[in-house]
């Protein structure tokens, strides 16, 4: 049997109302992670390193970031007919924006007629993780059901957060239930303390999103979301099955990273994700080079530590620092230091975020922070050091304490 044809779909609409202010000027999936990367780089990596090289991305707020890094970065071999192209909403069925991720699909299905694939993997933009999709391709094909799932075991505590998927008691692979945020959950047969959550993240035969879809965009009544209106319709015809993410055997992981996945909805889960890659043994590898995470060549020189006295000495530790940064005799400590940022002499970055261009001026101090990009920190200014005095400033603080800079903020004393 040969193997079937694939179009991947690549949701990217996103507002992302809770990672503001980052998301104030860009899409979520175009917000700058790790360094070099952006969310989106990693669901475009894990499809392409699935084998999967006609990608589709659906944008539509800000997206203008996130079309000009896929332009410059995500350009494939035309000669074998392959693609990562951007789609903006086109309002080819009405004058209006995209209603829900449902929706958004439906107002594409031209991309589907055009390519007329047997199968379409659609993934959301903006988690961290690693995943071969051709295993959960598998899978789908071999069950012989329209919709597959993929779904991660998460703690019973948190399953009013999630939407839960319930195991159809007698039908081993298929979905008896689809429990939004649900306060009665069971833990799995296997595992009392958990549940399967939904990841965003489906396997389906074109033919049967096809009519999902258009049938969904005919009902006045529909939120028009994969999540919250196309699995239910599935479930309720027992034609959904769905893909424990923990069988997915991805190459190089480690016991530590495999079946990570980190979901960086809000200000807090973003900041701890960073935080993730730094550890001696991380949580999330990013040097699997069997798996590589793609971003591009941002074309800068390498990174710079200059001073080597006692008293101003240039040094990272426990940190990733980028291309193009210069540590000119300040300190960095469990922090990522983004492209082009330059931490000047006698000044201190402790577990801080600081995303590309940012200037850390002489004897200034930055702790448990995120810093946007093109941020000029004046001499001696402090940030994340007195949360009252960042909230007077207009910055954000978060419960835990993460003080978040604007783009192309100038801090002063």
């Amino acid at each position: 049997m040969s193997a079937p044809r694939v179009l991947a779909i690549v949701l990217a609409g996103g507002e992302g109302k809770r990672l503001m202010p980052l998301t104030e000027e860009r899409a979520k999936p175009a917000v700058p992670f790790g360094g070099i990367y952006r969310l989106i780089d990693f669901a475009l990596s894990n499809i392409v390193n699935s084998g999967y090289l006609k990608i589709v991305v659906l944008t539509q707020y800000k997206s203008h970031s996130l079309d000009r890094h896929i332009a410059k970065t995500w350009r494939m071999s035309t000669l074998l007919g392959n693609y990562v192209a951007p789609v903006p909403a086109q309002q080819r069925v009405g004058k209006r924006w995209y209603l829900g991720s449902a929706d958004a699909i439906f107002q594409s299905l031209n991309l589907i007629h055009d390519e007329r694939p047997d199968v379409v993997v659609i993934v959301g933009a903006d988690n961290i993780y690693r995943m071969d999709f051709s295993q959960m391709v598998d899978q789908h094909v071999a069950s012989g059901l329209p919709l597959t799932v993929a779904a991660i075991r998460q703690p019973l505590s948190l399953a009013d957060q999630l939407g839960v998927v319930q195991a159809h008691p007698t039908q081993p692979g298929k979905i008896g239930a689809f429990l939004e945020k649900p306060t009665d959950a069971v833990g799995l047969a296997d595992s009392p303390d958990e549940v399967l959550a939904s990841m965003g993240n489906y396997v389906m035969d074109a033919d049967a999103l096809i009519e999902a879809v258009t049938k969904d965009s005919a009902d006045p009544d529909s939120k028009h979301d994969m999540g919250g209106s196309i699995v239910p319709w599935f479930v309720d015809q027992q034609a959904a099955g769905y893909y424990d993410f923990g069988d997915n055997d991805v190459p190089g992981s480690t016991p530590r990273d495999r079946a990570y996945w980190r979901d960086v909805g809000t200000i807090d889960a973003y900041y701890e994700a960073n935080q993730d890659l730094i550890a001696v043994t991380p949580v999330f590898n990013l040097y699997n080079d069997h798996w590589p995470l793609y971003a591009g060549n941002p074309n800068l020189p390498p990174a710079k530590f200059v001073y080597g006295n006692r008293e101003r000495l240039g040094h990272a530790m426990d940190s990733l620092v980028s291309p193009g940064v210069i540590v000119s005799g300040g300190e960095v400590v469990g922090s990522i230091i983004s492209p082009g940022t330059k931490v000047n002499s006698w000044s201190s970055v402790r577990d801080s975020v600081i995303l590309d261009n940012v200037d850390v001026g002489r004897n200034a101090t930055v702790s448990r922070a995120i810093v946007d990009k093109n941020v000029r920190i004046e001499e001696g200014a402090q940030v994340g050091v007195d949360a009252e005095r960042d909230r007077e400033r207009g910055f954000t603080v978060t419960e835990s304490g993460i003080t978040v800079v604007p783009k192309g903020t100038r801090v002063t004393r």
